[in-house]
């Protein structure tokens, strides 16, 4: 893979998991304290942000996927007025893509929320509507700009997404929680932060792009002049979207049909309404958005790899196709692998260091992240191997692979749910076997339509191996921190501990990385500011 090509890749990671960091820790700053003020009522949140999602992946999955491909392929053969044209055309569609959305979600809130069986979780959907019809055009800008590997203005806007949705939502819940002590009008007010966080969002990159025009339109004069037909464009684009956004709903859908399956069951069972909600709130509301944490780093590598790879795919180069593939892979197994064994064994210090209110619904939910922890390694896999399949035109394939991963999910969660000793646990259990199953078959698919070989070691087995050391320091100075503080409160000892604990282990982590040689120095130094930390790690490195 030649130094330009691989330092536009690892650039556009890096930005778009920079950005990533910043998202999910205003997450955090908008989760934390949202459920330690709304306790169970973070059931109706949960319930609501599933049905959101599954809806909010038609006009953010497929879409900007389409857009990013076609637009990278039009620009390597210098076809600028034509991935102009291409951005045009999706624009429109998403913009059909949102009206519908907003439509279905606003006025069929009660009917949604009824069927999943949380009826109280209606407000809460009705809120999020209209983010449904801003978002999709959100995201066309974004797929233009990540067609051109310039992820900057995707990074700036989805910051000022999550600020504005963070200061809107957590507003209006304090102001609901505490002033009118109705949690589900506090629900509603946290969800309606996303539709406010979307407008705002738009408003960024939009402006971003109208500061560009000059800059596009220079490009374009210079360019080839030829521009396809906006019906066949339209065609093309519905052909690469529809199957990965057929895709990217499945697992939604799959966690709509999840909630209707814990929440029923669970009661067909014996356990009561009150508790059922509870024990949903445990797997939804507290163990589901840190799960989510390392998908910003694992994501950002899968987002960057579509256009990567399809410029080189696009001019037969199937060398550079390769090893941007085996890059792409090594990289998602560097993030995932200690990301997986760090909420494995610290699972219940750092619910307690997030969800410090709520120590008992902690210590209940420990069990639940544990489980999930497992399933970061197969889901990063995952979106790596999605990823590749899509940018050499086989995006049906990930598509049929996760559908098959999910019926294994319906029925293990089914069966398990309803065993009384393991009740909530079963959903985690289930997804774990979907994303193991779905990453498995992608494998073997990536291999037969690429021929690309890994490295063994130096994509799975080094990082394995500085993950599990890094894993083994976090919990020996977790322990070591909990002795030596034993005398204070336990929310304060569990904080610090925590924290000394997960920031050496940070730390740790990137020294073993280079000991065991998983990344080279020269590797390092092809990356966005690399060479500052290339020098350092050379300390590290036997030559």
């Amino acid at each position: 893979m030649s130094d330009s090509n691989e330092k536009k890749f690892l650039k556009g990671a890096a930005i778009l998991a920079g950005a990533g960091v910043m998202i999910k820790l205003l997450g955090a700053v908008f989760r934390i304290p949202l459920t330690n003020w709304i306790g169970d009522g973070m059931t109706y949140y949960s319930v609501a942000y599933a049905i959101y999602g599954t809806l909010v992946v038609i006009g953010t999955a497929g879409v900007p996927v389409a857009i990013s491909r076609l637009v990278s392929e039009s620009i390597v053969q210098r076809r600028y007025r034509n991935a102009h044209k291409i951005f045009h055309v999706a624009t429109l569609l998403l913009l059909g893509v949102g009206m519908v959305c907003f439509l279905v979600c606003f006025f069929g809130a009660d009917i949604i929320a009824r069927a999943v069986g949380s009826p109280k979780s209606a407000l809460a959907v009705r809120a999020m509507a209209p983010a449904l019809f801003f978002v999709p055009l959100f995201s066309s800008f974004r797929g233009f700009f990540n067609g051109r590997q310039n992820m900057n203005p995707t990074a700036i806007s989805e910051i000022t997404e999550q600020l504005v949705r963070c200061g809107v939502g957590l507003s209006l819940a304090y102001v609901f929680a505490f002033h009118s002590g109705d949690m589900v009008k506090a629900a509603a007010g946290a969800s309606f932060g996303a539709s406010a966080g979307a407008i705002a969002g738009l408003a960024v990159i939009a402006l971003i792009f109208l500061l560009n025009h000059k800059v596009f339109r220079q490009k374009i004069e210079y360019g080839d002049p030829m521009v396809e037909n906006g019906k066949y464009l339209a065609k093309k684009i519905t052909m690469i979207a529809v199957p990965i956004i057929i895709g990217c709903e499945i697992m939604p859908i799959m966690t709509l049909i999840d909630t209707s399956i814990v929440m029923n069951v669970l009661q067909q069972t014996g356990w009561s309404r009150a508790t059922t909600e509870h024990l949903y709130s445990l797997y939804g509301g507290y163990c589901n958005p840190i799960i989510a944490f390392p998908q910003i780093f694992t994501q950002a590598v899968a987002v960057s790899l579509v256009p990567a790879i399809s410029r080189n795919f696009a001019v037969n180069n199937a060398t550079e196709v390769n090893e941007t593939i085996k890059l792409g892979y090594r990289t998602t197994m560097i993030m995932g692998f200690p990301c997986a064994f760090g909420l494995f064994f610290l699972a219940e210090p750092i619910l307690k260091l997030l969800y410090f209110e709520q120590p008992e619904s902690c210590r209940e939910a420990a069990p639940i992240m544990m489980l999930l922890a497992i399933g970061v390694i197969f889901l990063a896999h995952m979106q790596t191997s999605t990823s590749v399949l899509q940018a050499i035109g086989k995006q049906m394939i990930p598509v049929r692979n996760l559908a098959i991963g999910c019926v294994f999910k319906v029925f293990v969660t089914y069966f398990t749910v309803g065993i009384h000793v393991i009740n909530v646990k079963g959903a985690a259990i289930g997804t774990l076997v979907a994303y193991f199953v779905a990453m498995t078959l992608n494998d073997i698919s990536v291999h037969k339509y690429t021929g690309v070989r890994h490295n063994i070691s130096l994509t799975y087995l080094r990082p394995l191996i500085a993950a599990l050391l890094m894993a083994a320091w976090a919990l020996g100075v977790y322990k070591g921190m909990m002795i030596i503080l034993a005398g204070h409160s336990g929310n304060m000892a569990n904080a610090l501990s925590a924290a000394v604990a997960i920031l050496t282990a940070m730390v740790i982590y990137v020294i073993l990385i280079f000991a065991v040689r998983a990344i080279t120095p020269e590797e390092l130094e092809r990356m966005p500011g690399g060479r500052r930390f290339a020098r350092l790690a050379n300390k590290f490195v036997r030559r």
